[in-house]
């Protein structure tokens, strides 16, 4: 018997614990439990796991209740009345981490020189990302190498789309508009002539738990402040010909806002899809059928913004001294084009 038992070994397999090389006798009077647990931890520490015990082609077996999870370290002990133990440790693996595959797409506003006064940047990712300590991931280098302190709005409630795919930064409005305490203590976060850099680090996680493929910088130079209102009177249309489906094709003298121009700017009973081009100067938009000929009109909401943050015909920053723009008591303005 002893030599039997010297012999005998414990494996694992389908989920299962086995005793090789041992002849199972009668089941013990206390059951199979007090010659044969498995643990998860030391023994010593935690009482055996629950499940099932069965004699199965010679071999004494033992099936846990309950799943192994990933990751979890097993002891198996044998240990027949007056007999030495046999000892086998285990390690569920975890499965294989996913590969780093979500990344920032873009980042916008696509220019290379912002105004000192831009107020947002959206952040677009290739895949959902997690919610929650998102400000941790994202610096704001200058020229010099220094990082800039606190230049955004970092607010507890995240802005995130419903996908989580595109995060919104915002500048810190106090260190933005004129007059305010934050801006004469703490400065403007954006200097006109500086060189700034966004970094976002490839430690922010996906939906999955994994990190960015790789870290993303955006460089872009800082222009004097823009406190004018965008005015579509000096907005440029291309119609296109009747009987086509080119695109309605309307120019800017000046970037607005990304996302904004995505469904700020309609052309009413008409279907298509939009895509804004040329660093955000140009709104192109594609209609699901044929155009007609005749009289069109585009309207836009007045609520469409600028990278200043500045809405159709209103100023983000009014300074005391400077002319009040009258507001508009609509929510909309339009435009008129023609196809022959």
């Amino acid at each position: 018997m002893l030599a039997l038992i010297l012999a005998a070994a414990i494996h694992l397999d389908g989920g299962g614990f086995h005793i090789s090389g041992w002849q199972p006798t009668p089941e013990p009077a206390a059951g199979w439990v007090s010659v044969f647990s498995v643990y998860a931890g030391a023994p010593a520490d935690v009482p055996p796991l629950l499940g099932a015990y069965s004699v199965d082609s010679g071999e004494l077996a033992f099936h846990p209740r309950y799943p192994l999870a990933p990751g979890l370290h097993l002891r198996a002990v044998f240990q027949p009345p007056g007999e030495p133990p046999v000892e086998a440790d285990f390690d569920i693996p975890k499965p294989a981490a996913p590969a780093p595959s979500a990344h920032v797409l873009h980042v916008y506003p696509s220019a290379s020189t912002l105004p000192e006064n831009a107020l947002k940047l959206y952040v677009y990712f290739s895949d959902p990302m997690t919610r929650g300590g998102s400000w941790s991931h994202i610096r704001l280098l200058r020229d010099d190498g220094a990082v800039v302190a606190y230049p955004f709005l970092e607010l507890d409630q995240e802005l995130w789309d419903r996908d989580n795919r595109r995060f919104t930064i915002l500048f810190d409005p106090g260190r933005i508009k004129r007059g305010l305490a934050s801006r004469a203590e703490a400065g403007p976060a954006l200097e006109p002539g500086r060189t700034y850099t966004l970094v976002i680090s490839p430690d922010w996680l996906d939906g999955r738990g994994v990190p960015l493929r790789e870290e993303f910088r955006k460089t872009f130079r800082v222009a004097p402040a823009d406190r004018k209102p965008p005015d579509p009177a000096t907005w440029r249309i291309a119609p296109p010909r009747a009987g086509t489906a080119a695109p309605l094709v309307i120019r800017f003298p000046k970037p607005l806002d990304y996302a904004l121009l995505q469904h700020e700017i309609e052309v009413p009973s008409m279907d298509g899809t939009v895509e804004v081009a040329r660093d955000e100067t140009e709104w192109r938009f594609t209609p699901a059928r044929p155009w007609a000929s005749g009289a069109y009109k585009i309207v836009i909401r007045t609520t469409l913004e600028d990278l200043a943050g500045n809405h159709i015909l209103r100023a983000f920053d009014v300074d005391t001294f400077d002319p009040i723009t009258p507001h508009l008591n609509a929510g909309t303005v339009s435009l008129q084009f023609r196809i022959p």
